[in-house]
């Protein structure tokens, strides 16, 4: 098994972990606000928040879970980790797994095209290709690279969005109050919630490579508890500001830029797309990093390395493949149909099992008296 790193700081024990989380699922849709459409706006504002906190909930838990589970039996990536939570099973995840990986990184690339396709004019698969060529750099570099991605890019990421909600009060506040008030049905918060927290979560099995800094239960349970926090603030920041024009945003490709447009600060429309871009970035890089991750535990198994030109040769066919996909079928139809079931998927392959064996497994092994009293 993996111990921590040693003098592993404050940050990288609490924050990373939730920091990682929130990188993963930012992407995609929940940046752009296309996932804050489809999984909470039908419920209207009020059940909106409802589903996200309930969301934000669960995550936590399983987080929490998740992380005490992996820092328990030394498993800091996915083959592990199930391994030890499911036994010969581990193969049912990583079917499901692999299909998620494809789904997202596509989903990541149809949201870059279409950012650049909105900014510029320019073909989607440009937009898709220039994010896929950073990601390749940021991966290729393993690990550290990867967590100062996270750390550097988190504080600005935060920064931007609540920039954003004050601009939105200052701009269309009124709106956005009266959005609240409006009479709308909540049906759908609980289903809503449940369903995005199921596939999302996952998100805490891409980032079990950042755990390695742990030093015992007592930081595993407390990063858990403060990843759903800390992944889930600027989706709710995000949301209020779409309030302000419920339901008709509903319908758009790109929330966020139909928001930034009736803002109307050219600058700050800039500053977010190329946050968005980056939000991207961190989303991409951490489910790369993960595949690359588990070849490398298999390489290092059987005696071989799996370095930089490796990892950059296997990052650039999986993306190839991910952006063809992307430019096929595009944003809406990917987040709207291929999500669904991978939520049904890995509720039964991950989701219930973690909190029913995992949770089992925890209980049977107490921590280390020194553990609990860790600082």
């Amino acid at each position: 098994m993996s111990g921590p790193a040693a003098g592993a700081s404050w940050f990288q024990r609490f924050l990373l972990p939730g920091f990682a989380l929130k990188a993963f699922i930012i992407g995609g849709g929940y940046a752009t606000g296309r996932e804050l459409a489809e999984y909470f706006l039908a419920s209207g504002p009020v059940g909106g928040l409802a589903g996200m906190v309930l969301a934000m909930a669960l995550w936590s838990l399983i987080a929490a879970v998740t992380f005490a589970f992996a820092q328990m039996t030394g498993a800091y990536e996915y083959r592990a980790f199930f391994t030890r939570l499911l036994g010969p099973g581990w193969r049912l995840f990583e079917m499901a797994y692999l299909i998620f990986i494809v789904l997202v990184l596509a989903v990541f690339g149809a949201t870059a095209g279409a950012i650049g396709e909105a900014m510029f004019g320019w073909p989607g698969f440009v937009g898709a290709g220039l994010l896929a060529v950073a990601i390749l750099l940021v991966t290729s570099f393993g690990e550290t690279m990867v967590e100062r991605l996270f750390k550097f890019a988190s504080i600005a990421l935060y920064g931007v969005y609540a920039a954003f909600l004050i601009l939105s009060l200052s701009r269309f506040g009124d709106r956005i109050l009266a959005g609240f008030e409006t009479s709308a049905p909540s049906d759908g918060w609980l289903t809503g919630g449940i369903t995005y927290a199921s596939y999302n979560i996952v998100g805490a099995v891409v980032i079990l490579p950042v755990l390695r800094h742990l030093t015992g239960r007592r930081d595993a349970l407390i990063a858990g508890a403060l990843a759903g926090p800390l992944a889930m603030l600027p989706a709710i920041l995000f949301f209020i500001c779409m309030v302000g024009f419920y339901p008709g945003i509903g319908d758009e490709t790109l929330p966020s830029d139909f928001l930034l447009s009736r803002l109307n600060v050219p600058a700050f429309h800039w500053l977010f797309q190329g946050m968005i871009f980056i939000a991207l970035l961190e989303s991409g890089v951490g489910a790369v990093h993960s595949i690359n991750e588990r070849i490398a535990g298999v390489a290092d198994a059987r005696g071989s390395s799996f370095g930089p030109g490796a990892r950059a040769l296997f990052g650039a066919l999986l993306l190839i493949g991910c952006m063809f996909v992307a430019d096929r079928v595009g944003l809406v139809e990917l987040i709207a149909s291929g999500y669904r079931l991978l939520a049904i998927l890995f509720l039964f392959v991950f989701v219930l099992p973690v909190l029913t064996l995992g949770v089992a497994r925890l209980l049977r092994t107490p921590a280390p008296p020194s553990e609990r009293v860790s600082a």
